[in-house]
């Protein structure tokens, strides 16, 4: 990951590409959820992982998007793992139609 070049007074910013994967640990840090929060989102639909080394578990980095979303329907709307899943999928869907209707 590359990192943007700061200031001593502005925090660090990384910047992630769509071809960057992480580490179970690093979506974990990025998210500031535990290792059983994004085991239970894979159980659930919600993430899927791309791939598995020496048993440590690999995302895209939209798995951020989606872990930061989830999070954020539990946390403010009380919503669970179910239904964090089907918002998720209707927001995708929306959001594929809106592409839709704005192309030619």
């Amino acid at each position: 990951m590359a990192k943007r070049d700061q200031s001593d007074s502005e925090p660090a910013v990384e910047l992630i590409g769509e071809e960057t994967t992480l580490t179970l640990a690093d979506l974990c840090r990025s998210c500031a959820v535990e290792a059983e929060m994004i085991e239970s989102m894979v159980e659930e639909g919600i993430l899927e992982p791309v791939g598995q080394r020496r048993h440590h578990l690999y995302f895209h980095a939209s798995s951020l998007r989606r872990t930061r979303l989830t999070v954020t329907l539990q946390r403010d709307l009380g919503v669970n793992l179910a239904g964090a899943a089907l918002a998720l999928e209707l927001l995708e869907r929306i959001a594929e139609l809106e592409a839709k209707v704005r192309s030619p």
